[in-house]
C-alpha cells in the first residue's frame, strides 16, 4: 500500500527542479518532476521523495488528521476525530447504483 505524505515547499530550486518540503515535524528534498514548479507555501501530496500532486491546504490537514489518527490507532491510541470529513457527509454511492436505487434496483 502507497501513503502519501503532505509537504508544503519552503524553498524551490528551479536548476534542479527540487524543493526543500517540510510536514511539520521534518524536511526533505522533493522531486517535483512530476508536478513541475511551484511556489514557495505550496502543499504537495509526497510519496517516495517526489511529489505526485498539488494539493489545497484544507486537503493536506485532512490527509495529516487522518494520519496522525492511523498512528495512534496503531499505537494502541484512540482514533479520534481523524475521519470526521468523512463521517459527517456518509458513504457515498458511485453514480450508476445512486441511479438504479430510486428504481428499486439492487444490482446496476
Amino acid at each position: 500500500m502507497c501513503v502519501g505524505v503532505p509537504m508544503r515547499a519552503m524553498t524551490v530550486h528551479a536548476d534542479t527542479l527540487a524543493a526543500l518540503c517540510t510536514d511539520g515535524d521534518r524536511e526533505e528534498l522533493i522531486d517535483l518532476s512530476l508536478v513541475g514548479l511551484v511556489a514557495p507555501g505550496t502543499w504537495m501530496l509526497t510519496f517516495l521523495g517526489a511529489a505526485r500532486e498539488v494539493i489545497t491546504e484544507d486537503e493536506a490537514t485532512k490527509i495529516k488528521a487522518a494520519l496522525d489518527g492511523l498512528r495512534s490507532l496503531m499505537g494502541g491510541g484512540a482514533l479520534g476525530d481523524a475521519f470526521a470529513d468523512l463521517e459527517e457527509t456518509g458513504p457515498r454511492l458511485p453514480p450508476h447504483l445512486a441511479a438504479a436505487l430510486p428504481e428499486g434496483k439492487t444490482t446496476a
